[in-house]
């Protein structure tokens, strides 16, 4: 049976994990970068707290040993399902089984100026790129005369109160307390405002009330001005625009308030929902077809449970691959029976900074918050990123980071012109 996985995110990079070396299949995985990337991860790669090459592991290194997992860098185009057959910007390749986990996108809801000016954090090319503004920010502000863009230069608005956007704001509030003053001593830093901008009614809406108000106590504590039941109208490089009419003077927004799903070309356009999710049964099976299925982010499922679909989040993505591998052997066995997939909610959690986070557990209904919170969520990441080796070194750098509150990866990796001389 011929398997081609499309992603190579937590949901697809599972599913070839569970086939390798299975008998019976042959595995294409397909992914526009050549490295699986821990997306939980990202907003300290942006905050110069982890190295980008800490959060990413290659994926040919992931199948050293494997006999039947082969990788594919390319950037899917197109599915044809009529021919069983994707078309890449490199190559045909046919299946027997497609498999669709290319995960989600930034939502900008249709605003293109907020998609050309805002610095969203899907990838880490884009958190690298939110590093590089931000300390380009301070270095410029150090020659700036101009009050009013000075100003501008020193605001950070973080758009969402979700974990992303409560990560990234605790994150920037510790670096405006304990690093950046001692980078920069001639700026005065009780200038620096970080604004959280969310258009419900509290932060880490998905969570429980407890999370909720905690997380919003935490980040008053840090400094961090939380701006509820707030929306954004635009941005043009210069200035925020609300919903309300007020205006915010920032050239640096950072947008974590929603993602899309990155269907592609060739799928029934009736069966993309809200979100840009693409329906599936309780087996992930796309509706309307025999060997097309979608997981993750991606997959837009209805159960008993979850009747408006399933969290976006990683382990929804990690056990719709356990129960899809399970299904294909089945299928290669020639068996009748097939699982349906039931989500296993085991939690959920947010770091908002030092000794501060929260953590609810729905079975036993549970709630923990600061430092214990705080500890549970460090090692849980620790033990879902890939290799040994990243492990030790996202420990080190967070150890190190505990007890000097430094961190060392303030660099600005950029080209310059060359002057050419005779």
């Amino acid at each position: 049976m011929k398997i081609v996985i499309v992603g190579g995110g937590f949901g697809g990079l599972k599913l070839a994990r569970r086939l390798n070396n299975k008998p019976g299949f042959e595995v294409i995985l397909v992914d526009r970068f050549n490295y699986h990337q821990f997306q939980p991860l990202f907003y300290q790669v942006a905050t110069a707290g982890l190295d980008a090459s800490n959060i990413s592991f290659p994926l040919r290194k992931v199948f050293h040993k494997s006999k039947n997992v082969r990788i594919r860098l390319a950037e899917l185009r197109e599915v044809v399902p009529s021919e069983n057959k994707i078309i890449t910007n490199v190559e045909e390749i046919s299946y027997d089984m497609l498999v669709l986990a290319m995960g989600a996108d930034t939502n900008f809801f249709g605003n293109a100026q907020l998609a050309e000016e805002a610095f969203p954090m899907k990838s880490t090319v884009e958190a690298l790129q939110l590093r590089y503004r931000l300390i380009e920010n301070f270095e410029h502000a150090l020659y700036m005369k101009d009050d009013v863009e000075l100003q501008r230069l020193m605001n950070v608005v973080v758009v969402g109160g979700g974990p992303t956007g409560v990560e990234v704001s605790g994150a920037l509030a510790e670096m405006k307390k304990y690093v950046l003053p001692k980078d920069y001593p001639e700026l005065d830093f009780k200038r620096m405002n970080i604004y959280l901008l969310e258009g419900g009614d509290k932060t880490l809406g998905t969570m429980s009330e407890k999370s909720s108000s905690q997380s919003r106590k935490y980040l008053d504590k840090l400094g961090v001005t939380v701006m509820t039941n707030t929306l954004v109208k635009g941005f043009d490089g210069k200035q925020v625009s609300l919903q309300n009419g007020e205006t915010i003077a920032t050239n640096t927004v950072i947008w974590a308030a929603g993602v899309r799903g990155n269907v592609p070309e060739g799928v029934d356009k009736n069966l993309i929902v809200r979100g840009n999710r693409i329906k599936t049964d309780r087996g992930c099976l796309v509706l309307g077809y025999n060997n097309v299925y979608a997981i993750g982010d991606l997959a837009y499922m209805e159960t008993p449970k979850y009747p408006s679909g399933h969290p976006q989040v990683a382990p929804v993505a990690m056990q719709q691959a356990d129960m899809l591998a399970d299904n294909f052997i089945r299928i290669e066995r020639k068996s009748t029976k097939f699982y349906d997939f039931e989500y296993n909610d085991k939690g959920s959690m947010a770091t908002v900074g030092r000794n501060l986070a929260v953590v609810d557990v729905p079975k036993p209904k549970l709630h923990f918050g600061g430092l214990f919170a705080w500890m549970i969520w460090m090692g849980l990441h620790l033990m879902l990123i890939l290799g040994v080796k990243n492990r030790f070194f996202v420990f080190s750098n967070w150890l190190y980071n505990y007890f000097t509150y430094d961190q060392n990866l303030r660099l600005i990796f950029k080209e310059f012109n060359k002057t050419k001389t005779k």
